[in-house]
């Protein structure tokens, strides 16, 4: 019996963080897709391990400017593992806008489209303004890059809704209601 060498092979172990998440062995590209092993000359991801949420989400807002997308989405995703249940729908919501701008970075406005319509139903219904979360504005930015998507036009990162805050300071609130980290004004 032949068989293709690849079925040979034993099976990848990938080890897995405190989260449980597997770690990842192959490097990824700012984007997040996998490179090959020993790819040079691509700015490829930085694994950032933040100890507390307002790191977490101090680095996430700093990716977001930057518009290191799948990066700050991975951040965020330390904020949103955080918060109390009546905030879950809040931080998805931002982090899915991130992952927008990741599809829009990869050329998928398939992608892109379907993530900006995920977070504009997650925030839709909220307050317009929100622990500091600029909600009204995040929902217009996506219902505007949507349609400019959905018509073909040219999208790039730099067309992408920045981070939704209000400048006022961001609440990361817990289940029982308590500020995580209350942000200052930088």
């Amino acid at each position: 019996m032949v068989t293709d060498s690849v079925d040979d092979r034993p099976p990848a172990v990938r080890g897995r963080d405190e989260r449980g998440r597997p770690q990842q062995t192959r490097p990824r590209d700012r984007t997040g897709r996998p490179l090959p092993h020993g790819t040079t000359g691509v700015a490829t991801t930085e694994d950032h391990q933040p100890a507390t949420v307002g790191e977490a989400l101090d680095l996430g807002r700093r990716l977001w400017v930057q518009q290191r997308f799948f990066e700050a989405h991975e951040c965020l995703e330390f904020v949103w593992h955080a918060v109390g249940e009546a905030d879950a729908d809040l931080w998805q919501g931002v982090i899915q806008i991130a992952v927008a701008g990741v599809h829009v970075q990869r050329g998928n406005p398939t992608g892109a489209i379907t993530l900006l319509e995920r977070a504009m139903r997650r925030l839709s219904g909220r307050p317009d303004v929100q622990h500091g979360i600029a909600v009204r504005d995040a929902v217009t930015a996506c219902e505007e890059l949507r349609s400019r998507l959905l018509d073909g036009m040219p999208v790039g990162a730099a067309d992408l809704p920045g981070f939704p805050e209000t400048g006022e300071g961001v609440q990361v609130l817990d289940a029982h209601g308590a500020d995580l980290r209350p942000v200052p004004l930088e």
